[in-house]
């Protein structure tokens, strides 16, 4: 087998320029996205639902790219027709998703285009992001792989922090930061064109400069004889391979539960904590229906007999159940146009009868006003929070090795990451949380960097790929899960009628990060193998 070549700097970093491109737009996508369904009108308890999507693409998307980039081989390579083809479905839904609430829907119809959208876009972004981790593994040898993945690692960060900070950047110039009801301000419309020319720049960059090895010399550089497919390799059952995995593959996965679980909640209801928190977002009371004999009608438009008594999702409410006793009938309408002689044309309607005026009562939902300027600014703050965590991230990184306890930093890290989610619930100085979010930053570079470390570092034979890849479950299944039970939790610490109470949802999330602490002394690692300096490596961000 012939070694490998060392590549120059900038050709290690045209390898990795365009996951810039593709970073600002994952950043994007986690800092807007609650924020997005918030101003569409999507209920707080409903938030945790949609960011089951994300981590959904990430287990089915990541491994599929992978096994299908193994046997392809045109034109354009091996592993760039995946970046193209993502690339460019993450273009058009970046253009799409922020005008979810702009083609005049209803509300559900909104929030449904908005989750197909997002749907669209993760597994874009996943199919853009897999081919540069797998373009250093097929190109770079031993010995230049640690600074590759570094560079990597910085253009990562970069375009994170750049796509974080785009709306208040936006705002800062000028641009509009609210818009009217359901509509999502022009800071994050701009935010989301911008990042996706700037992912179009770097994927026509990375076009240009990058040459995969043709299938001849990839072979020889790979040891791969030529009468073999490159795929020719022994099938390995999945559960034998989970049978016979060493202690440290579940004792890690059991920390990395927890650890995923707290940070989907940080995505899910950051944006709400803060506006109410630190930034006094008034409230606004919705009627978005009524109840009768334990059943509820809910619609953008509720008509009795000939009277709107819910107009435009309970924005404006008669006084016709207070007004009225008796039968009356009920119709559920997506659309009513008024003419001016006070006539309704009502269209896509359900009908109900109801026996009793009087036994009606008007179902309430107290939320944050997405309308108002508190919470718009609160939005932009939260991307510059973000941008905050991952520079903690990037520092306390550096300090990781320096300890002479991997366990021990990992600990430390975690507990840390929890101090700063108890901040995040609590706090009500937006400044004061730059600390909470660097000190979650903290608790990020360690799940980022030990997990995988400390796995491959347990790992022997032929079969690391196939238990690396089975650990990125580790990542995708807590954040399912807790998407699945965010909503329960919060309805079980709501009061009917008043404002969720998001922000307790951070100190849940904390509670998480420190049991997770806690189960990372339960970590076997091989005999002997806890050196005092190493150079973390680092996982892949799902």
């Amino acid at each position: 087998m012939k070694t490998k070549p060392d590549l120059s700097f900038w050709k290690l970093w045209n390898l990795s320029f365009g996951f810039f491109g593709v970073q600002i737009a994952y950043a994007l996508q986690s800092a807007n996205v609650s924020r997005i369904f918030t101003t569409i009108g999507a209920d707080p308890h409903d938030l945790s639902y949609f960011w089951i999507l994300p981590p959904l693409m990430g287990l089915v998307v990541q491994p599929i790219v992978g096994m299908m980039s193994d046997k392809t081989w045109n034109r354009f390579g091996r592993r760039l027709p995946y970046l193209i083809v993502g690339a460019l479905i993450a273009v058009v839904v970046m253009c799409l998703l922020p005008n979810a609430g702009s083609f005049h829907f209803t509300v559900a119809s909104a929030i449904l285009f908005g989750l197909v959208a997002l749907m669209l876009l993760d597994t874009s972004i996943n199919m853009a992001m897999q081919p540069f981790k797998m373009l250093v593994g097929d190109m770079v040898n031993e010995k230049q792989k640690g600074l590759a993945y570094s560079i990597q690692s910085f253009l990562c960060n970069a375009g994170s922090v750049v796509g974080y900070i785009f709306p208040i950047l936006f705002m800062w110039i000028g641009m509009k930061n609210t818009a009217p009801e359901g509509v999502v301000p022009d800071t994050v419309i701009w935010s989301f064109y911008i990042g996706a020319a700037i992912l179009l720049i770097c994927v026509v960059y990375s076009l240009i400069k990058v040459k995969e090895w043709p299938p001849h010399i990839y072979n020889e550089y790979n040891g791969i004889e030529e009468s073999k497919k490159i795929t020719d390799k022994p099938k390995t059952n999945v559960i034998s391979l989970l049978k016979n995995a060493p202690s440290t593959f579940w004792t890690v996965g059991v920390v990395q539960f927890f650890c995923w679980f707290a940070f989907l909640f940080l995505w899910t209801y950051a944006t709400n904590t803060v506006a109410h928190n630190a930034f006094d977002t008034p409230t606004a009371i919705t009627y978005p229906g009524i109840e009768y004999q334990g059943h509820t009608y809910e619609g953008k438009y509720l008509i009795a007999n000939d009277s709107v008594i819910i107009l435009d999702h309970g924005k404006q409410v008669s006084d016709f159940l207070s007004t009225h006793s008796g039968e009356f009938n009920l119709t559920i309408a997506d659309i009513v146009n008024k003419h001016p002689n006070g006539s309704l044309e009502i269209n896509a309607t359900e009908q109900a009868k109801i026996a009793n005026a009087s036994e009606c009562k008007f179902i309430s939902r107290t939320v944050l006003d997405a309308t108002s300027h508190q919470y718009n600014e609160a939005g932009n703050w939260v991307g510059v929070l973000y941008a905050i965590q991952a520079l903690g991230s990037v520092l306390w990184a550096v300090m990781l090795p320096k300890f002479r306890s991997r366990k021990f930093s990992y600990t430390l890290s975690l507990l840390l990451g929890a101090v700063g989610f108890f901040m995040t619930a609590f706090v009500t100085n937006q400044y004061l949380l730059f600390v909470a979010f660097v000190l979650i930053g903290c608790a990020w570079a360690a799940m980022l960097a030990w997990p995988f470390t400390i796995l491959t570092n347990s790992l022997r034979g032929g079969n690391i790929g196939a238990y690396l890849g089975l650990f990125n479950c580790t990542i995708c299944v807590p954040q399912i899960v807790a998407a699945l039970v965010g909503g329960w939790i919060l309805t079980m610490l709501s009061v009917p009628g008043e404002l969720a109470p998001e922000y307790l949802m951070m100190a849940v999330a904390a509670v998480a990060l420190v049991i997770g602490s806690v189960c990372v002394f339960f970590i076997k690692e091989g005999p002997g193998k806890e050196p005092v300096k190493e150079t973390p490596a680092i996982s892949e961000n799902i």
